[in-house]
């Protein structure tokens, strides 16, 4: 039971600081989704993970997260004077569930090494791309 138990906490805090991390380079990068949007998804994908092992592995948690998120970051997608914003931002949020999903199975080093890789993806200045 201990053990279980700190598996959550340290899931879960995990989780919320790799969204964290992700969500303050967006900020600082002007974007509107920041470090709270950013850590409420990797803990609810976490979260959701976590639930659906205690379940015996139900996929369609999985497929729930996803079509979730998927709402989440259409809603973020904006068409503005014939040019496309939020479509890095909404593929990050996207990103970040799956991070979430994999902290959740116990994916610790994956969630981290993913999250460094859209770091470094996300800090890349392609010179005038609005997304």
């Amino acid at each position: 039971m201990f053990v279980e138990i700190l598996f959550f906490l340290f899931s879960i805090v995990l989780s919320m600081t790799l969204g964290l991390v992700a969500g303050i380079q967006r900020l600082h990068a002007g974007k509107k989704a920041g470090p709270r949007t950013y850590a409420l998804v990797t803990m609810a994908a976490t979260l959701f993970t976590l639930m659906s092992t205690q379940m015996g592995g139900d996929d369609r948690v999985a497929a729930a997260v996803l079509t979730g998120i998927g709402f989440i970051g259409a809603g973020m997608i904006m068409h503005k004077e014939g040019d496309i914003e939020g479509l890095t931002t909404a593929a990050g949020l996207w990103l970040m569930s799956a991070v979430g999903m994999a902290v959740g199975l116990g994916w610790w080093w994956q969630g981290v090494f993913v999250t460094i890789l859209a770091l470094l993806l996300l800090m890349w200045n392609d010179h005038g791309a609005h997304n």
